[in-house]
């Protein structure tokens, strides 16, 4: 079930507005990316308590995420978005009320958690839609342009927008506008796609056939060590962003080096980290398009493992060198964003290692995309108390070493 009508040449014509609805609706999700972290301190709550709501958070994230692609499957992926986009629209009033509102820790943590499983079924349901409506060939080229729509909205809206917002009307009334943009970008998915071509074949399997389908998410990780190993590096990828999102802020925003601040204010680090994610539109669909070309995995282990750990290494120790150099911090930033989109092809990868349960190779393969939202804050919780930020940006620095070695034992079968 393949459609060959292609938007010039490379984006599907019948899943443009699905694009435009994950971008405006991840805007919203990625509103408190940049700030959150060091509000929740700020209400004086420690950094490691503050590192554990985003921990559970992304541990709840890795589970919506592994079960999306193969729900998608047997329900459709147009209602496992919309159930996505439900859940996280009345988890994220909850948390502002009865967790922020409230200033009850344990509310934030239990109210954030369960949010988390929104948005990896409203964003991950959306990839089986590309991967049933678009030729194997493509796909590459395809999740370019999705990461480049994730990246408009999480990175550059969600990040700009709040460092320009929060003067004004303050973190927590920002934290509110975030419910508005999500809301638009999901009724936008809802009636858009409802006619979107989708494979329905699965949707009526017996309750049986669909639990099978649904263990087989797991199964494949470990019957296949292919599977399992492209999992990892797809892991490895994204860690140091959500890895950052934590960390950076108490590197750069502060009164000292003391209190993990260099001085930097909250707008200019947001601004940093909205220069990263602008410059990953483009990355994403530039590496989508040459990782049909390159070659799949060659271009994950040279340019994302090698050019990340590169990346990671000097987003710290340039500030740490030059200080409050705002122009300075620009530049580890465009590298990163430059190194991390090259490994949009791994959505191919998976799809092709399991071309017969492509369902759940994509489960497996944003089970490890949403792990990374657990493994990044999850480092920094763990090795900042013990080893400081330095600490952690070492073991960024370290994975995506262990992740170009991996690429190296990954053997998969790609159109040219």
């Amino acid at each position: 079930m393949k459609s060959q009508k292609l938007l010039f040449g490379f984006m599907p014509s019948s899943l443009v507005w699905g694009y435009i609805a994950i971008a405006i609706f991840m805007a919203g999700d990625g509103f408190e990316a940049a700030f959150l972290s060091k509000f929740i301190t700020d209400m004086g709550f420690s950094e490691a308590q503050s590192g554990l709501v985003f921990t559970i958070y992304g541990l709840m994230v890795a589970i919506s995420a592994w079960c999306s692609g193969v729900v998608a499957e047997i329900i459709t992926p147009q209602k496992a978005m919309f159930i996505g986009f439900i859940l996280w629209s009345v988890m994220h009033v909850c948390f502002m009320i009865f967790g922020i509102g409230m200033g009850s820790y344990p509310l934030m943590v239990i109210c954030y958690g369960i949010r988390g499983f929104g948005y990896p079924l409203f964003l991950y349901s959306f990839v089986i839609l590309i991967i049933q409506n678009v030729d194997k060939s493509k796909v590459s080229t395809a999740m370019g342009w999705f990461w480049a729509a994730y990246s408009i909205g999480f990175g550059v809206l969600g990040g700009f927008l709040p460092g320009y917002i929060n003067p004004i009307i303050g973190e927590y009334n920002t934290l509110w506008m975030a419910l508005g943009w999500v809301v638009v970008g999901g009724l936008i998915s809802l009636i858009a796609l409802r006619n979107v071509k989708t494979d329905i074949s699965k949707e009526k399997l017996s309750l049986k056939k669909k639990t099978e389908e649904l263990s087989r998410a797991i199964t494949i990780l470990f019957s296949n060590k292919h599977i399992f190993m492209s999992a990892l590096v797809r892991i490895i990828n994204t860690t140091p962003i959500f890895g950052f999102a934590v960390v950076m802020p108490w590197l750069l925003v502060g009164k000292n080096v003391i209190d993990h601040g260099l001085g930097f204010t909250k707008t200019e680090w947001q601004n940093i980290w909205t220069v990263f994610m602008f410059v990953t539109i483009f990355t994403n669909v530039m590496w989508g398009i040459l990782g049909d070309y390159i070659g799949w995995l060659r271009q994950a282990r040279w340019f994302g493992c090698i050019g990340g750990a590169v990346a990671c290494f000097l987003f710290y120790y340039i500030p740490i060198t030059f200080g409050h150099n705002y122009w300075m911090v620009m530049i580890p930033a465009v590298l990163f964003g430059f190194t991390v989109a090259a490994f949009v092809p791994m959505t191919a990868v998976f799809a092709a290692l399991e071309p017969h349960h492509q369902g759940a190779a994509i489960s497996i393969y944003n089970l490890s995309a949403g792990l990374s939202n657990f493994v990044g804050p999850g480092i920094a919780t763990i090795m900042v108390p013990l080893f400081g930020i330095i600490g952690a940006i070492w073991c960024y620095v370290g994975l995506y070493i262990f992740a170009a070695i991996l690429t190296l034992f990954i053997k998969v079968d790609q159109p040219r």
